[in-house]
């Protein structure tokens, strides 16, 4: 897959076409993953979270893509983006409302009542890069990106113990800053 990406980056549209069932299976899995508990709600749809996704990455003219690892860190922001960009949308529906205390799981999840729980892991997350970058990129990709411990480690280039550690500290952190803005 790194040499399809990296094919593609340096313009062999064959290399683009090869890759497309490839990611395109992997990032439905992705979404699946973050939309799983909205099976039944009439809300983003893991088929549009793929595509919204996948356009947004092939409309680039010649991406530098230097590994798996990159592009599925990248997939991850670009998806990371639209379930938030979406919760706005609902949020903004609903006319009000606090920010709700929700698990760090579930503020995946793109239900109305759920919306405020994605905008706070958003800005959190965008508080702590300002902190720690790196630990911010630890939940990114371990979150919205679907990578193992071992793939983040590999993407970061860090130990496992490393990513571990830090997605412990990283959770923490987020717990207790999305605590203080719903409190």
């Amino acid at each position: 897959m790194t040499k399809l990406l990296v094919d593609w980056g340096q313009g062999n549209k064959e290399a683009l076409d090869l890759l497309t069932p490839i990611v395109y299976r992997e990032l439905h899995n992705l979404a699946e993953r973050y939309l799983r508990l909205e099976r039944n709600a009439a809300t983003l749809q893991p088929t549009a979270l793929v595509h919204e996704a996948y356009l947004k990455l092939v409309a680039q003219d010649a991406p530098d893509w230097q590994s798996r690892s990159h592009f599925f860190g990248v997939a991850a922001h670009l998806m990371r983006q639209i379930l938030v960009d979406n919760a706005r949308r609902h949020r903004s529906e609903k006319r009000g409302g606090g920010v709700a205390d929700v698990p760090l799981d579930e503020a995946l999840s793109l239900a109305p009542e759920r919306s405020a729980g994605v905008i706070a892991l958003d800005d959190a997350l965008n508080q702590l890069a300002v902190v720690d970058e790196r630990k911010a990129k630890v939940i990114e990709l371990r979150f919205f990106g679907g990578m193992t411990v071992e793939e983040t480690a590999d993407a970061l280039e860090v130990s496992v113990a490393t990513v571990g550690r830090e997605q412990r500290l990283a959770e923490a952190w987020l717990h207790r800053e999305m605590s203080r803005t719903s409190a």
